[in-house]
């Protein structure tokens, strides 16, 4: 298991390495750039002044140094004026060059250093840490919601497949699935929160949940993203527990005369989550990144808006953060989703 894990932490590594060079390289396209120049200083600025913009701001340069740069493994940028004042990537403010001479040289996200951003004029660390804790608490109550009660739903309709209860459960499974966050947001919000025609149940709203989070500010935008994955991951375990059911162990556990009780519980639960698992981990990078639409329709400040305000205002160092968050999480989980599936199933080599 050890060699196992190393061997798919040293993938993941060089997947990484390998995702964020691609999108450093997109997001820093001379398109991307001129437009960066433009915006932070005149949109009639000359070609010349451009070039002079992006020289003395660091983004001039072969495309693997900057990313070298960016990531900590190459001496970080530096400028001199014609005043003889320095300015860098590893360099606070502007300096003379002597004590230019006497600051760290490498100064990437390895060191903790993910730049700046342009449009909110704060250090990106900052944003993400702030916004990533709003998310990640957003998803572990939704995991809490969603994950027990698609796993109760998919055992109960497969134990017994096509029976009333399978048929029952498995539309409401389909249903949930095939209604939009947008659609079923809306919904609750006329529903539970609306002064004219709704009940009033929920007063509060999910922007004031990021500083204090109670119950009547935070139900709603949790159970609208846990019933669109519940669904998903309750047909999948409907499928694996119908699957392990007409097993042939099952059967002879029937023949012994073992009680339906156990045979679920002792015998064809373990098998029946397997599928299930990798499904579950999945949901966690969609979490993270695909809950946008909902932390808009409530006002709710979370990793997701981060990365529409980074991409719509064209925030470069906050736009490679995200992604970097976002290639970690989904690597990370899917080394998580590797080691479980084996534990769950051992009669998988690891070759």
């Amino acid at each position: 298991m050890g060699l196992f894990i190393l061997r798919r932490s040293g993938v993941m590594l060089l997947t990484a390495l390998c995702l964020t060079f691609i999108v450093f390289t997109l997001t820093n396209l001379y398109p991307n750039l001129e437009k960066l120049a433009k915006t932070q200083g005149n949109f009639r600025m000359s070609d010349e002044a451009v070039e002079s913009w992006l020289d003395k701001n660091g983004y001039i340069g072969s495309m693997p140094v900057k990313y070298g740069q960016w990531l900590g493994v190459v001496p970080g940028w530096t400028y001199t004026d014609d005043e003889g004042m320095v300015t860098g990537r590893c360099i606070r403010g502007s300096v003379t060059a002597e004590e230019a001479a006497n600051a760290t040289s490498l100064c990437g996200i390895i060191q903790g250093n993910w730049g700046k951003s342009t449009v909110f004029k704060e250090d990106v660390s900052g944003i993400i840490s702030k916004r990533l804790g709003n998310t990640g608490y957003l998803m572990m109550w939704v995991m809490i919601v969603m994950v027990p009660s698609a796993l109760i739903i998919g055992i109960l309709a497969g134990m017994r497949e096509g029976s009333a209860m399978d048929r029952s459960l498995s539309t409401v499974s389909i249903v949930t699935t095939a209604t939009p966050e947008y659609v079923s947001g809306v919904i609750f919000i006329a529903v539970f929160t609306s002064s004219t025609v709704g009940l009033k149940w929920f007063k509060g709203t999910a922007t004031s949940a990021m500083d204090n989070p109670t119950f009547e500010n935070f139900t709603l935008p949790v159970i609208t993203i846990a019933l669109y994955g519940m669904g998903y991951i309750a047909r999948m375990t409907r499928a694996s527990m119908t699957e392990v059911m007409t097993a042939q162990y099952i059967r002879t556990a029937r023949l012994k005369g073992v009680s339906f009780h156990n045979i679920v519980l002792k015998h064809a639960l373990r098998n029946a989550l397997i599928a299930p698992f990798t499904v579950i981990m999945l949901q966690i990078p969609w979490l993270l990144n695909g809950v946008v639409i909902v932390e808009t329709l409530f006002n709710y400040k979370g990793f997701g808006w981060v990365l529409v305000q980074a991409a719509g205002n064209n925030d470069i160092d906050l736009l490679l953060a995200v992604s970097v968050v976002s290639v970690v999480v989904v690597l990370f989980t899917q080394l998580i989703s590797d080691i479980g599936y084996v534990y769950l199933n051992p009669r998988i080599r690891i070759s």
